[in-house]
């Protein structure tokens, strides 16, 4: 009987406790989902950690990118019923720009963003301390065989000059964007509810395996600054900004950049072209089938078409 009544208790306890701790403000809800959001999203760090560490024999370049893709693609299932799963201060600023997302969210959204990513590194430093700590010797750096400041966030390959820096990261955030506005894009053949983080996690991995060797894609502000600052207070110190000619403010700027660049690319040579009629919610072949029922149902038509048959 007490096994019972104690069953019979347990959800309107624990409703009660929800309703408690329930978040009123919509606004810091949507902060928290992205805070959340990125921080799920950064655990795609300890891919690269792995490999780092065990020196190759725990993976490769191509379970890095898997791991940063799968991370984002669980990222975006946790805070896209919320917030819509921005995870990038540059994809809420396009939005901004387009007039779809009110400007005075963007500062909030990029700081749960930025503290999401922060403590996402942290925690795979946690996880991985040991691991960084007897590959390196307790010598924590960010340059040379044995560094391991790449684990967290970008830093330039030696072949990579300034110029040739900030333009892959113009041109990686410019295609990153514009085929971000083509799943946004309704008029365009909609995605499936719950396949867009599937299919952002499939341009994120095609990405990293064809733009990753010069730095590493950042295109996400917030997802570079946010370890590179973890890093600096964790050990590594003002190297973490000094390194690569000052390379930091490279991808902190530059997908800014891209971003805008791509998103109106998108929007002046296809969205701005979507016919305007009733049909304009439906995909290119849907209109189709729609012009051509009509033709079939349209008097004059079907009479011209048994002249031309005689």
């Amino acid at each position: 009987c007490l096994s019972f009544f104690a069953d019979d208790r347990k959800p309107d306890t624990m409703e009660r406790l929800l309703r408690r701790f329930r978040i009123r403000s919509q606004l810091a809800r949507e902060c928290v989902a992205e805070f959340l959001g990125l921080y799920i999203a950064v655990f795609g760090s300890g891919a690269a950690a792995q490999v780092i560490t065990s020196e190759g024999t725990h993976g490769s370049y191509l379970t890095i990118q898997l791991g940063s893709a799968l991370g984002a693609i669980f990222g975006m299932l946790v805070a896209q019923g919320v917030s819509g799963a921005h995870l990038n201060p540059v994809y809420s600023m396009s939005l901004c720009v387009l007039g779809r997302h009110p400007w005075t969210k963007l500062p909030l959204y990029s700081l749960s963003q930025l503290i999401g990513a922060f403590l996402g590194a942290g925690t795979v430093y946690l996880q991985y301390y040991d691991a960084i700590q007897a590959f390196t010797g307790g010598q924590l750096l960010v340059a040379g065989p044995n560094a391991t400041a790449g684990i967290f966030s970008s830093y330039p390959a030696e072949h990579l000059s300034f110029w040739g820096g900030l333009v892959d990261q113009v041109v990686a955030a410019a295609l990153f964007l514009l085929c971000c506005m083509a799943l946004e894009d309704k008029r365009n053949g909609p995605l499936p509810d719950g396949l867009q983080p599937i299919v952002v996690g499939v341009l994120i991995l095609t990405m990293g395996v064809s733009m990753g060797s010069n730095c590493g894609f950042p295109l996400n502000p917030a997802r570079d600054l946010g370890p590179r600052l973890f890093t600096f207070i964790a050990g590594w110190g003002p190297e973490v900004f000094k390194a690569g000619g000052g390379w930091w403010w490279v991808p902190l700027v530059a997908p800014f950049v891209g971003g805008l660049l791509g998103t109106l690319t998108y929007e002046l040579l296809i969205e701005a072209h979507h016919p305007n009629t009733s049909n304009e919610e439906q995909s290119p072949r849907r209109q189709q089938e729609v012009v051509e029922l009509e033709e079939m149902d349209n008097p004059l038509h079907n009479g011209l078409k048994t002249l031309n048959t005689i």
